[in-house]
């Protein structure tokens, strides 16, 4: 069968590998993909919310079954217009996507379903915020707060303050940061824990979920600077208890689907669960409507199961009769960033040792931000030993995920730090922190 993945980054990379493992698939397009998806499929220069040149694409090509990796492409409808032509496709329509595409869409979702979460206020203007803030909802000038931008800001609308102060500052600068994504203002109360994301696959009313995962969006060590879409990840059973599992279940995601399908939007897709577990039980953060990134890589190197055969599953609804299985263990992501990131970052960079980092054992390299240029030199692609007139250079802010599995999350953490450490371009950022 054929494929299509929506999508350009590291994410898209993973589900194409991912799909490349299926004895029962013959092609593999993504649209745009990148240079290193380039290696495991046919990338063909679409634009990832232009619904009716990808239907039109996968009606020439025969494409079987679509994948919709990122959340733009989600709100701007290619679901809804994919299954309006009769065609197979995974992810939720724009209906339900607003669970993503707006904060306070989403905020007003968990109030309605009784889904424990953050207590918030939606603001219309900068100036309303301000006036909540000031107003003492949130506590005294010293109680930290949390501001977010309530349409996609990929993954830079929130801005955690620690005081009144700095939630007023981030309220003004929010415009910079996200946008007209911030035009909107959602006011949320700063939550005390430890987060974990809780992905799963689902069908419209049954779930399966996947290997709980731990994200690190600040851009430096500690958790310090600004936020980023995702410095790295790592999976491993231990970021949940059974106990804490179950009450996610019972308190969070099977409200959320039991929502959906009374408000008329039955999810189908991937449902990613940003969750603080506090001293009060598990709190719900956010929504996400597919796959997270970096998440994605770390989650499917363990996948054992047939992706194409779970896919079928959430476009039929016969998920309850899959028995989708994992490797055992651990995985760790570490995501390498360009000069410059989160702001306005350095491109065209050489990237050099990829090839060295590749031949690590329990590696794999997902690029995000790359880009083939000639060089006249043999490059190094990760992929292949043989001599090749370009090489990797890099194109974006997230540049490459360096994922590894390992026995336990220490294994993984030093077979990937080993791999990154093969790895330079000039001033490559990386978190020497991640899983700690």
């Amino acid at each position: 069968m054929n494929i299509l993945v929506i999508g350009s980054g590291g994410r898209e990379h993973a589900l194409c590998y991912s799909f490349a493992r299926s004895a029962r698939v013959d092609r593999i397009f993504c649209a745009p993909g990148n240079a290193g998806i380039e290696q495991v499929a046919e990338c063909v220069p679409i634009d990832v919310e232009d619904a009716a040149a990808l239907v039109g694409f996968a009606d020439v090509h025969a494409v079987d079954l679509t994948f919709v990796g990122g959340e733009s492409s989600l709100a701007a409808g290619v679901v809804d217009v994919f299954e309006t032509h009769g065609m197979k496709i995974v992810g939720p329509t724009t209906a339900a996507a607003r669970l993503e595409s707006s904060k306070a869409f989403a905020k007003n979702f968990m109030k309605r379903q009784g889904i424990p979460t953050a207590e918030y206020a939606n603001c219309s203007t900068r100036a309303k915020a301000v006036a909540v803030l000031n107003s003492g909802l949130f506590g005294g000038p010293e109680k930290g707060i949390v501001v977010k931008a309530d349409g996609l800001a990929a993954g830079k609308g929130v801005i955690v303050a620690n005081d009144r102060a700095a939630g007023i500052e981030a309220i003004e600068s929010l415009g910079s940061v996200a946008g007209a994504a911030g035009d909107t203002i959602v006011l949320e109360e700063l939550l005390v824990g430890r987060e974990v994301s809780v992905l799963m696959f689902a069908d419209g009313s049954d779930f399966v979920l996947m290997p709980p995962a731990r994200d690190h969006k600040r851009i430096g060590d500690g958790d310090t600077g600004p936020n980023t879409g995702g410095m790295g990840t790592v999976t491993f059973d231990g970021l949940l208890t059974p106990a804490q599992l179950e009450m996610v279940k019972d308190e969070i995601i099977r409200p959320t689907l039991r929502g959906c399908i009374d408000e008329g939007f039955a999810f189908r897709g991937v449902l990613f669960l940003g969750i603080m577990l506090t001293d009060d039980g598990p709190k719900l953060l956010e929504y996400n409507v597919r796959f997270g990134d970096p998440e994605a890589q770390s989650i499917l190197v363990r996948l054992e199961t047939d992706l194409v055969e779970i896919c079928e599953a959430i476009v039929s609804g016969r998920l309850a009769e899959l028995d989708v299985e994992w490797r055992p263990g651990a995985s760790a992501t570490i995501v390498l960033a360009s000069a410059g990131y989160p702001g306005s970052p350095k491109k065209g960079d050489p990237i050099n040792g990829l090839r060295d980092a590749a031949m690590v054992p329990g590696v794999t390299i997902f690029h995000a931000g790359t880009r083939l240029e000639s060089r006249g030199i043999a490059a190094a692609t990760g992929y292949s030993e043989q001599p090749s007139p370009v090489s990797f250079v890099t194109a974006g802010g997230r540049v490459l995920g360096v994922t590894a599995i390992g026995d336990e999350i220490g294994d993984a953490l030093r077979t990937a730090y080993t791999a990154v450490s093969k790895i330079d371009w000039p001033g490559m950022q990386f978190r020497r922190d991640i899983g700690k």
